[in-house]
Protein backbone atom coordinates (compact mmCIF):
# COMPACT_ATOMS: atom_id res chain seq x y z
CA UNK A 1 0.00 0.00 0.00
CA UNK A 2 1.22 3.13 -1.07
CA UNK A 3 1.55 6.03 1.49
CA UNK A 4 0.44 9.35 0.87
CA UNK A 5 2.94 12.71 1.29
CA UNK A 6 0.78 14.41 3.29
CA UNK A 7 0.56 11.25 5.58
CA UNK A 8 4.57 10.79 5.75
CA UNK A 9 4.93 14.58 6.36
CA UNK A 10 2.08 13.73 9.50
CA UNK A 11 3.72 10.96 10.51
CA UNK A 12 7.83 12.86 10.72
CA UNK A 13 5.82 15.94 12.13
CA UNK A 14 4.87 13.62 15.07
CA UNK A 15 8.20 12.47 16.06
CA UNK A 16 9.80 16.07 16.84
CA UNK A 17 8.92 18.28 19.13
CA UNK A 18 7.28 21.35 18.96
CA UNK A 19 9.64 24.46 19.42
CA UNK A 20 9.40 27.97 19.19
CA UNK A 21 12.37 30.72 19.53
CA UNK A 22 12.72 31.66 23.59
CA UNK A 23 12.52 28.09 24.44
CA UNK A 24 14.93 26.44 27.16
CA UNK A 25 15.25 22.60 26.31
CA UNK A 26 18.45 19.90 26.81
CA UNK A 27 20.01 18.73 23.96
CA UNK A 28 23.15 16.43 23.45
CA UNK A 29 26.01 17.20 21.19
CA UNK A 30 26.53 15.88 18.34
CA UNK A 31 30.00 16.81 17.20
CA UNK A 32 32.42 19.66 17.89
CA UNK A 33 33.11 22.01 15.01
CA UNK A 34 35.28 24.87 14.15
CA UNK A 35 32.78 27.52 14.42
CA UNK A 36 30.10 25.76 16.14
CA UNK A 37 28.74 23.14 18.60
CA UNK A 38 25.62 20.95 16.64
CA UNK A 39 23.68 19.88 19.10
CA UNK A 40 20.41 17.36 18.72
CA UNK A 41 17.23 18.79 20.30
CA UNK A 42 15.13 16.59 19.01
CA UNK A 43 13.83 18.46 15.91
CA UNK A 44 13.57 17.88 12.09
CA UNK A 45 17.34 19.69 11.81
CA UNK A 46 20.63 20.08 14.18
CA UNK A 47 20.49 23.09 16.39
CA UNK A 48 23.74 25.12 15.75
CA UNK A 49 25.89 26.87 19.22
CA UNK A 50 28.76 29.45 18.05
CA UNK A 51 31.79 28.48 19.07
CA UNK A 52 32.18 31.54 20.99
CA UNK A 53 29.55 31.31 23.46
CA UNK A 54 31.96 28.58 25.25
CA UNK A 55 34.63 29.47 27.27
CA UNK A 56 38.18 27.49 26.43
CA UNK A 57 37.52 25.08 30.06
CA UNK A 58 34.11 24.53 28.86
CA UNK A 59 35.03 23.07 25.74
CA UNK A 60 37.64 20.81 26.88
CA UNK A 61 35.36 19.71 28.38
CA UNK A 62 32.58 19.39 26.22
CA UNK A 63 32.11 16.04 25.10
CA UNK A 64 30.12 14.16 22.09
CA UNK A 65 26.96 12.44 23.33
CA UNK A 66 27.11 15.11 26.47
CA UNK A 67 23.86 16.65 27.34
CA UNK A 68 23.60 20.09 27.16
CA UNK A 69 20.72 22.84 28.35
CA UNK A 70 20.03 25.75 25.42
CA UNK A 71 17.63 28.48 24.80
CA UNK A 72 16.33 28.26 21.19
CA UNK A 73 17.54 31.60 19.68
CA UNK A 74 15.93 31.59 15.75
CA UNK A 75 14.51 28.70 13.44
CA UNK A 76 15.25 29.18 10.03
CA UNK A 77 12.87 26.60 8.86
CA UNK A 78 13.76 27.89 4.47
CA UNK A 79 17.43 27.44 5.72
CA UNK A 80 16.79 24.52 7.78
CA UNK A 81 18.83 25.80 10.61
CA UNK A 82 18.17 26.86 14.76
CA UNK A 83 20.81 28.60 16.34
CA UNK A 84 20.94 27.87 20.05
CA UNK A 85 22.64 29.69 22.92
CA UNK A 86 24.09 28.00 25.82
CA UNK A 87 24.98 31.42 28.06
CA UNK A 88 21.25 32.71 27.65
CA UNK A 89 19.69 29.59 28.68
CA UNK A 90 22.02 29.60 31.66
CA UNK A 91 21.30 33.38 32.61
CA UNK A 92 17.58 32.84 31.95
CA UNK A 93 17.45 29.90 34.01
CA UNK A 94 19.72 32.11 36.38
CA UNK A 95 17.28 34.48 36.68
CA UNK A 96 14.19 32.49 37.17
CA UNK A 97 16.20 31.14 40.29
CA UNK A 98 16.98 34.59 41.57
CA UNK A 99 14.04 35.65 41.49
CA UNK A 100 12.25 32.95 43.12
CA UNK A 101 15.13 33.15 46.03
CA UNK A 102 14.28 36.87 45.99
CA UNK A 103 10.48 35.96 46.44
CA UNK A 104 10.84 32.95 48.95
CA UNK A 105 14.27 34.56 50.84
CA UNK A 106 15.99 31.23 49.72
CA UNK A 107 19.65 30.98 49.18
CA UNK A 108 21.63 30.58 46.12
CA UNK A 109 25.23 29.74 45.41
CA UNK A 110 28.25 31.85 44.14
CA UNK A 111 31.45 32.83 43.75
CA UNK A 112 33.07 35.78 44.25
CA UNK A 113 35.46 36.85 41.29
CA UNK A 114 36.46 40.19 41.57
CA UNK A 115 36.90 43.32 44.11
CA UNK A 116 35.46 46.20 43.27
CA UNK A 117 34.94 49.66 44.92
CA UNK A 118 32.83 48.66 47.64
CA UNK A 119 32.77 45.37 47.49
CA UNK A 120 32.79 42.52 45.27
CA UNK A 121 31.09 41.15 42.46
CA UNK A 122 29.93 37.64 42.41
CA UNK A 123 29.16 35.39 39.63
CA UNK A 124 25.83 33.50 40.30
CA UNK A 125 25.11 31.28 37.18
CA UNK A 126 26.46 33.34 34.67
CA UNK A 127 24.82 36.77 36.12
CA UNK A 128 27.18 39.25 37.50
CA UNK A 129 25.89 40.08 41.03
CA UNK A 130 27.15 42.57 43.83
CA UNK A 131 28.39 42.02 47.31
CA UNK A 132 28.57 44.76 49.47
CA UNK A 133 31.68 44.63 51.71
CA UNK A 134 29.52 45.12 54.92
CA UNK A 135 27.45 42.07 53.20
CA UNK A 136 30.22 39.60 53.45
CA UNK A 137 30.45 39.00 56.97
CA UNK A 138 28.87 39.43 60.91
CA UNK A 139 32.48 40.61 61.46
CA UNK A 140 34.37 43.47 59.71
CA UNK A 141 36.27 41.86 56.90
CA UNK A 142 39.98 42.13 57.30
CA UNK A 143 41.89 40.00 54.64
CA UNK A 144 40.17 41.56 51.76
CA UNK A 145 42.08 39.40 49.33
CA UNK A 146 41.72 36.02 50.29
CA UNK A 147 38.29 36.76 50.00
CA UNK A 148 38.06 36.33 45.86
CA UNK A 149 37.46 33.00 44.59
CA UNK A 150 35.00 31.86 47.63
CA UNK A 151 32.26 29.41 46.45
CA UNK A 152 29.83 30.75 49.16
CA UNK A 153 25.91 30.66 49.41
CA UNK A 154 24.32 34.08 49.36
CA UNK A 155 20.58 35.91 49.96
CA UNK A 156 19.24 38.34 47.05
CA UNK A 157 18.63 41.78 48.58
CA UNK A 158 17.84 42.90 45.30
CA UNK A 159 17.14 42.55 41.72
CA UNK A 160 15.87 43.63 38.75
CA UNK A 161 14.16 42.26 35.23
CA UNK A 162 17.36 42.93 33.25
CA UNK A 163 19.41 41.57 36.06
CA UNK A 164 22.10 44.50 35.51
CA UNK A 165 21.34 45.10 39.27
CA UNK A 166 21.17 42.40 41.28
CA UNK A 167 22.93 42.95 45.26
CA UNK A 168 23.30 39.62 47.38
CA UNK A 169 24.32 39.47 50.94
CA UNK A 170 26.42 36.58 52.15
CA UNK A 171 25.95 38.20 56.00
CA UNK A 172 22.26 37.55 55.90
CA UNK A 173 22.72 33.67 55.29
CA UNK A 174 25.32 33.59 58.19
CA UNK A 175 23.28 35.44 60.52
CA UNK A 176 20.20 33.29 59.72
CA UNK A 177 22.96 30.04 60.07
CA UNK A 178 23.96 31.58 63.41
CA UNK A 179 20.64 32.43 65.15
CA UNK A 180 19.33 28.55 63.86
CA UNK A 181 22.45 27.18 65.28
CA UNK A 182 21.98 29.27 68.75
CA UNK A 183 18.38 27.98 68.92
CA UNK A 184 19.30 24.35 68.62
CA UNK A 185 22.18 24.65 71.36
CA UNK A 186 20.20 26.26 73.60
CA UNK A 187 16.89 23.72 73.18
CA UNK A 188 19.35 20.85 73.86
CA UNK A 189 21.43 22.57 76.30
CA UNK A 190 21.08 21.07 79.87
CA UNK A 191 22.82 21.65 83.31
CA UNK A 192 24.90 18.58 84.13
CA UNK A 193 25.90 17.68 80.92
CA UNK A 194 29.14 17.85 79.19
CA UNK A 195 29.87 19.68 75.99
CA UNK A 196 31.97 20.30 73.04
CA UNK A 197 32.87 24.02 72.50
CA UNK A 198 36.13 26.14 70.58
CA UNK A 199 37.99 28.31 72.93
CA UNK A 200 36.52 32.04 71.77
CA UNK A 201 38.63 34.46 74.48
CA UNK A 202 41.19 34.28 76.98
CA UNK A 203 40.76 36.71 79.87
CA UNK A 204 43.04 37.28 83.20
CA UNK A 205 39.55 35.84 84.97
CA UNK A 206 38.29 33.33 82.51
CA UNK A 207 38.10 31.80 79.53
CA UNK A 208 35.01 32.04 76.81
CA UNK A 209 33.79 28.97 74.71
CA UNK A 210 31.64 28.70 71.58
CA UNK A 211 29.09 26.18 72.26
CA UNK A 212 27.44 26.52 69.24
CA UNK A 213 26.53 30.68 68.43
CA UNK A 214 26.24 31.16 72.26
CA UNK A 215 28.76 31.69 74.68
CA UNK A 216 29.86 30.16 78.01
CA UNK A 217 32.34 31.36 80.65
CA UNK A 218 34.57 28.71 82.20
CA UNK A 219 35.44 30.92 84.90
CA UNK A 220 39.27 30.93 86.53
CA UNK A 221 38.24 29.14 89.70
CA UNK A 222 36.76 26.39 87.70
CA UNK A 223 39.76 25.60 85.77
CA UNK A 224 41.47 23.24 87.97
CA UNK A 225 41.48 22.21 91.75
CA UNK A 226 44.87 22.93 92.07
CA UNK A 227 46.82 26.59 91.78
CA UNK A 228 46.44 28.62 88.44
CA UNK A 229 48.27 31.77 87.65
CA UNK A 230 46.15 32.52 84.30
CA UNK A 231 43.89 30.19 81.97
CA UNK A 232 46.48 30.32 79.35
CA UNK A 233 48.49 28.17 80.85
CA UNK A 234 46.19 25.78 80.18
CA UNK A 235 44.16 27.01 76.79
CA UNK A 236 44.63 29.26 73.49
CA UNK A 237 41.94 30.42 71.45
CA UNK A 238 41.15 27.84 68.97
CA UNK A 239 41.34 24.82 70.99
CA UNK A 240 38.56 22.22 70.98
CA UNK A 241 37.50 21.53 74.69
CA UNK A 242 35.26 19.19 76.30
CA UNK A 243 33.60 20.63 79.87
CA UNK A 244 30.55 20.87 82.08
CA UNK A 245 27.39 22.96 82.49
CA UNK A 246 27.62 24.34 85.67
CA UNK A 247 24.19 26.94 85.16
CA UNK A 248 22.17 27.74 82.41
CA UNK A 249 20.08 30.71 83.03
CA UNK A 250 17.71 30.66 80.13
CA UNK A 251 16.14 34.06 80.56
CA UNK A 252 20.00 36.15 80.34
CA UNK A 253 20.86 33.35 78.17
CA UNK A 254 24.19 32.99 80.44
CA UNK A 255 25.80 29.53 81.06
CA UNK A 256 28.28 28.54 83.35
CA UNK A 257 31.04 25.84 82.17
CA UNK A 258 32.98 23.65 84.54
CA UNK A 259 36.69 22.15 83.45
CA UNK A 260 37.97 20.51 87.02
CA UNK A 261 34.06 19.65 87.44
CA UNK A 262 34.87 16.64 84.97
CA UNK A 263 37.44 15.05 87.62
CA UNK A 264 36.60 14.37 91.34
CA UNK A 265 37.69 16.39 94.44
CA UNK A 266 41.44 15.36 95.44
CA UNK A 267 40.52 16.41 98.72
CA UNK A 268 37.50 14.31 99.50
CA UNK A 269 39.30 11.15 100.48
CA UNK A 270 42.84 13.07 101.27
CA UNK A 271 43.36 11.87 104.80
CA UNK A 272 43.32 8.22 103.17
CA UNK A 273 46.66 9.59 100.83
CA UNK A 274 48.40 11.45 103.47
CA UNK A 275 48.64 10.80 107.12
CA UNK A 276 50.39 12.67 109.72
CA UNK A 277 54.29 12.08 109.63
CA UNK A 278 54.40 10.58 105.90
CA UNK A 279 57.44 11.52 104.06
CA UNK A 280 56.07 12.60 100.12
CA UNK A 281 57.41 14.47 97.43
CA UNK A 282 56.20 17.16 95.67
CA UNK A 283 56.99 20.25 93.82
CA UNK A 284 57.64 24.15 94.84
CA UNK A 285 54.76 26.23 93.23
CA UNK A 286 54.82 29.16 95.20
CA UNK A 287 57.46 31.38 97.87
CA UNK A 288 56.27 34.09 99.91
CA UNK A 289 57.70 35.60 102.73
CA UNK A 290 56.28 33.40 105.82
CA UNK A 291 56.86 29.76 103.67
CA UNK A 292 56.59 27.73 100.62
CA UNK A 293 54.07 26.08 98.75
CA UNK A 294 54.44 22.14 97.91
CA UNK A 295 52.12 20.65 95.37
CA UNK A 296 51.36 17.52 96.07
CA UNK A 297 49.01 16.45 93.14
CA UNK A 298 47.05 18.18 91.12
CA UNK A 299 44.64 20.30 93.60
CA UNK A 300 46.37 19.72 96.48
CA UNK A 301 49.24 21.97 98.03
CA UNK A 302 50.50 22.19 100.89
CA UNK A 303 52.24 25.27 103.05
CA UNK A 304 55.91 24.89 104.41
CA UNK A 305 55.69 27.66 106.91
CA UNK A 306 59.42 29.47 107.17
CA UNK A 307 59.66 28.33 111.29
CA UNK A 308 59.51 24.71 109.29
CA UNK A 309 62.01 24.75 106.67
CA UNK A 310 64.89 24.90 108.92
CA UNK A 311 66.25 24.19 112.32
CA UNK A 312 67.15 27.77 112.60
CA UNK A 313 65.88 29.91 115.53
CA UNK A 314 66.07 32.54 112.84
CA UNK A 315 65.62 30.87 109.43
CA UNK A 316 66.21 33.13 106.47
CA UNK A 317 64.26 33.76 103.42
CA UNK A 318 62.32 30.85 102.05
CA UNK A 319 64.11 31.86 98.63
CA UNK A 320 67.32 30.95 100.49
CA UNK A 321 66.22 27.32 100.58
CA UNK A 322 63.91 26.29 97.67
CA UNK A 323 62.92 27.67 94.06
CA UNK A 324 59.92 27.54 91.93
CA UNK A 325 59.94 24.26 90.20
CA UNK A 326 61.98 22.01 92.84
CA UNK A 327 61.11 18.62 93.65
CA UNK A 328 61.50 18.35 97.63
CA UNK A 329 60.83 15.74 100.04
CA UNK A 330 58.47 16.97 102.72
CA UNK A 331 57.10 15.56 106.31
CA UNK A 332 53.20 16.01 106.33
CA UNK A 333 52.52 17.55 110.33
CA UNK A 334 48.99 18.18 110.19
CA UNK A 335 46.00 17.94 107.76
CA UNK A 336 42.81 20.32 107.65
CA UNK A 337 40.39 19.06 105.99
CA UNK A 338 37.84 21.22 106.32
CA UNK A 339 39.69 24.12 105.23
CA UNK A 340 41.84 22.62 102.46
CA UNK A 341 44.90 23.26 104.65
CA UNK A 342 48.06 21.10 104.82
CA UNK A 343 50.78 21.81 106.95
CA UNK A 344 54.26 20.48 105.70
CA UNK A 345 58.07 20.00 107.23
CA UNK A 346 61.29 20.13 105.63
CA UNK A 347 63.51 20.50 108.55
CA UNK A 348 61.87 17.50 110.36
CA UNK A 349 64.32 15.47 107.36
CA UNK A 350 67.00 16.85 108.34
CA UNK A 351 69.44 16.16 112.12
CA UNK A 352 68.55 18.63 114.73
CA UNK A 353 71.32 20.74 115.07
CA UNK A 354 71.63 20.68 118.68
CA UNK A 355 72.66 17.03 118.80
CA UNK A 356 75.13 17.69 115.88
CA UNK A 357 76.74 20.58 118.06
CA UNK A 358 77.28 18.04 120.68
CA UNK A 359 78.86 15.76 118.50
CA UNK A 360 81.33 18.04 116.89
CA UNK A 361 82.07 20.44 119.29
CA UNK A 362 83.64 20.88 123.09
CA UNK A 363 85.00 23.33 125.53
CA UNK A 364 88.34 24.63 124.63
CA UNK A 365 87.72 24.15 120.96
CA UNK A 366 88.65 27.07 118.74
CA UNK A 367 85.51 27.69 116.08
CA UNK A 368 84.42 29.84 113.40
CA UNK A 369 81.11 31.98 112.99
CA UNK A 370 79.60 34.83 111.37
CA UNK A 371 77.98 37.58 113.29
CA UNK A 372 74.38 37.35 112.97
CA UNK A 373 73.04 39.35 115.91
CA UNK A 374 74.36 42.43 118.04
CA UNK A 375 73.03 43.11 121.28
CA UNK A 376 73.90 45.65 124.59
CA UNK A 377 75.07 42.57 126.38
CA UNK A 378 76.83 40.64 123.64
CA UNK A 379 76.85 39.30 119.78
CA UNK A 380 75.34 36.26 118.83
CA UNK A 381 77.56 33.88 116.37
CA UNK A 382 75.89 31.88 113.30
CA UNK A 383 77.46 28.34 113.75
CA UNK A 384 77.61 26.02 110.43
CA UNK A 385 74.75 23.43 112.14
CA UNK A 386 72.22 26.60 112.10
CA UNK A 387 72.58 27.43 115.87
CA UNK A 388 73.95 30.81 117.71
CA UNK A 389 76.52 30.99 119.87
CA UNK A 390 76.57 33.86 122.12
CA UNK A 391 80.06 36.05 122.79
CA UNK A 392 79.20 38.06 126.06
CA UNK A 393 80.09 41.76 125.90
CA UNK A 394 82.20 40.70 129.08
CA UNK A 395 84.34 38.08 127.17
CA UNK A 396 85.94 40.61 124.35
CA UNK A 397 89.29 42.04 126.15
CA UNK A 398 90.86 40.93 129.07
CA UNK A 399 91.90 44.51 129.76
CA UNK A 400 89.51 47.20 128.14
CA UNK A 401 85.91 47.88 128.91
CA UNK A 402 83.59 48.50 125.84
CA UNK A 403 80.06 50.44 126.02
CA UNK A 404 78.57 48.75 122.69
CA UNK A 405 79.77 45.33 121.32
CA UNK A 406 79.29 47.53 117.73
CA UNK A 407 82.63 49.28 118.57
CA UNK A 408 84.19 46.07 118.05
CA UNK A 409 81.72 43.65 115.71
CA UNK A 410 79.51 44.50 112.41
CA UNK A 411 76.76 42.30 111.50
CA UNK A 412 78.35 39.07 109.20
CA UNK A 413 81.50 39.66 110.15
CA UNK A 414 83.67 36.41 110.04
CA UNK A 415 84.88 35.70 114.39
CA UNK A 416 87.27 33.61 115.56
CA UNK A 417 86.31 32.23 119.42
CA UNK A 418 86.55 30.00 121.65
CA UNK A 419 84.20 27.46 123.23
CA UNK A 420 83.69 28.45 126.63
CA UNK A 421 80.35 26.31 127.59
CA UNK A 422 78.18 24.06 126.13
CA UNK A 423 74.69 23.06 127.01
CA UNK A 424 73.10 21.15 123.59
CA UNK A 425 70.12 20.04 125.96
CA UNK A 426 69.29 23.75 126.75
CA UNK A 427 70.33 24.93 123.17
CA UNK A 428 72.71 27.26 124.98
CA UNK A 429 76.37 27.50 123.39
CA UNK A 430 78.83 30.26 125.05
CA UNK A 431 82.17 31.07 123.51
CA UNK A 432 84.96 33.99 124.17
CA UNK A 433 87.10 35.89 121.81
CA UNK A 434 89.21 37.50 124.55
CA UNK A 435 90.49 33.88 125.91
CA UNK A 436 92.48 33.34 122.41
CA UNK A 437 94.94 34.97 123.67
CA UNK A 438 96.60 34.21 127.93
CA UNK A 439 95.48 36.39 130.16
CA UNK A 440 97.37 39.51 130.91
CA UNK A 441 96.59 39.86 134.45
CA UNK A 442 98.10 36.43 135.19
CA UNK A 443 101.65 37.49 134.63
CA UNK A 444 101.94 40.63 131.98
CA UNK A 445 100.66 43.02 134.31
CA UNK A 446 101.94 41.89 137.77
CA UNK A 447 105.03 41.92 136.21
CA UNK A 448 105.20 45.65 134.42
CA UNK A 449 102.59 47.49 137.37
CA UNK A 450 104.11 47.87 141.22
CA UNK A 451 102.08 50.02 144.08
CA UNK A 452 103.86 52.95 144.14
CA UNK A 453 105.10 53.60 140.46
CA UNK A 454 103.80 56.98 138.50
CA UNK A 455 102.28 56.04 135.17
CA UNK A 456 101.12 58.09 132.11
CA UNK A 457 97.59 57.47 131.70
CA UNK A 458 95.01 59.08 128.81
CA UNK A 459 91.30 59.93 130.10
CA UNK A 460 88.70 57.81 129.16
CA UNK A 461 85.68 58.61 131.09
CA UNK A 462 84.53 60.37 134.12
CA UNK A 463 82.24 59.89 135.99
CA UNK A 464 80.94 60.05 140.40
CA UNK A 465 83.81 57.42 141.14
CA UNK A 466 86.42 59.48 139.73
CA UNK A 467 88.45 58.89 136.02
CA UNK A 468 88.69 56.09 134.34
CA UNK A 469 92.16 55.96 132.27
CA UNK A 470 93.86 53.86 130.56
CA UNK A 471 97.29 52.88 131.81
CA UNK A 472 100.65 53.19 129.49
CA UNK A 473 98.14 51.52 126.58
CA UNK A 474 97.36 48.60 127.98
CA UNK A 475 95.01 48.16 130.96
CA UNK A 476 92.51 50.43 132.32
CA UNK A 477 92.63 51.85 136.14
CA UNK A 478 90.79 53.98 138.29
CA UNK A 479 91.86 57.02 139.72
CA UNK A 480 89.35 57.87 142.64
CA UNK A 481 87.60 61.09 142.65
CA UNK A 482 89.37 61.68 146.10
CA UNK A 483 92.67 61.41 144.11
CA UNK A 484 92.26 63.96 141.65
CA UNK A 485 94.18 66.93 141.54
CA UNK A 486 91.28 69.53 141.95
CA UNK A 487 92.59 73.14 140.97
CA UNK A 488 94.75 72.47 138.19
CA UNK A 489 92.44 75.25 135.75
CA UNK A 490 91.24 72.96 133.26
CA UNK A 491 88.27 70.41 133.25
CA UNK A 492 89.26 66.12 132.64
CA UNK A 493 87.74 65.14 129.34
CA UNK A 494 88.19 62.60 127.10
CA UNK A 495 91.47 61.66 125.96
CA UNK A 496 93.00 64.74 128.67
CA UNK A 497 96.58 62.94 129.39
CA UNK A 498 97.49 63.14 132.69
CA UNK A 499 100.06 61.96 135.73
CA UNK A 500 99.10 59.17 138.31
CA UNK A 501 100.95 56.82 140.84
CA UNK A 502 99.19 53.00 141.36
CA UNK A 503 98.05 52.71 144.81
CA UNK A 504 96.36 50.00 144.75
CA UNK A 505 96.90 46.28 142.86
CA UNK A 506 93.48 43.83 142.93
CA UNK A 507 94.92 40.71 140.49
CA UNK A 508 91.81 39.02 141.75
CA UNK A 509 89.06 41.58 140.60
CA UNK A 510 91.66 42.55 138.35
CA UNK A 511 91.33 46.57 139.45
CA UNK A 512 94.19 49.22 139.27
CA UNK A 513 93.43 52.15 141.95
CA UNK A 514 95.39 55.39 140.97
CA UNK A 515 95.96 58.61 142.44
CA UNK A 516 96.69 62.11 141.13
CA UNK A 517 97.70 63.88 144.25
CA UNK A 518 100.34 60.91 145.88
CA UNK A 519 101.96 61.58 141.97
CA UNK A 520 101.99 65.65 141.98
CA UNK A 521 103.12 65.19 146.16
CA UNK A 522 105.86 63.07 144.74
CA UNK A 523 106.79 65.59 142.27
CA UNK A 524 106.52 68.60 144.93
CA UNK A 525 109.11 66.71 147.09
CA UNK A 526 111.47 65.92 144.42
CA UNK A 527 111.17 69.55 142.89
CA UNK A 528 112.16 70.90 146.46
CA UNK A 529 114.77 68.50 147.34
CA UNK A 530 116.40 69.66 143.91
CA UNK A 531 115.69 73.00 144.53
CA UNK A 532 117.55 72.80 148.08
CA UNK A 533 120.55 71.18 146.03
CA UNK A 534 120.74 73.96 143.58
CA UNK A 535 120.51 76.31 146.42
CA UNK A 536 122.91 74.64 149.08
CA UNK A 537 125.78 74.60 145.64
CA UNK A 538 125.53 77.77 144.67
CA UNK A 539 125.93 79.35 148.35
CA UNK A 540 129.18 81.46 149.38
CA UNK A 541 130.17 78.98 151.53
CA UNK A 542 130.31 76.34 148.86
CA UNK A 543 132.05 78.50 146.61
CA UNK A 544 134.66 79.08 149.25
CA UNK A 545 135.17 75.31 150.20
Amino acid sequence: MEVQNSDLEQLYAGTFRSIEAGMIMTGKVISKKTDAIVVDIGYKSEGFIPIDDFTQDELKELKEGSDIEVLVSSIRDSEGTITLSKSRAKIMKTQKMLQQSFDEGAIVDGRIVERTKGGFFVDIGGVKAFLPGSHYDVKPLRAVDDVVGQQCRFKVLKLNNKLNNVIVSRRAVVEEEKKMKKSQTLLNIKEGMVVKGAVKNVTDYGVFIDLGEIDGLLHISDISWGRINHPADYFNVGDEVEVLVLKYDQDSEKVTLGYKQKKSDPWLDIETRYADGKTVTGKVVGITDYGAFIELEEGVEGLVHVSELDWSARPGHPSKYLEIGDAVDVVVLKIENNQRRISLGIKQLKPKPWELVAERYAVGQKVTGKVRTITDFGVFVGMPEGVDALIHISDIFWTKHIKHPSEVFKLRQKVEAVVLNLEPDKKRMLLGVKQLKPDPWTNEIPQRFKIGSDVNCKVLRVSEYGLFVEIEDSVEGLVYASEIVKNTGEDYVEGTLIKARIIKLDFEQRKIGLSMVAALDSRDSRDSRDSRRREERDSPETKDE
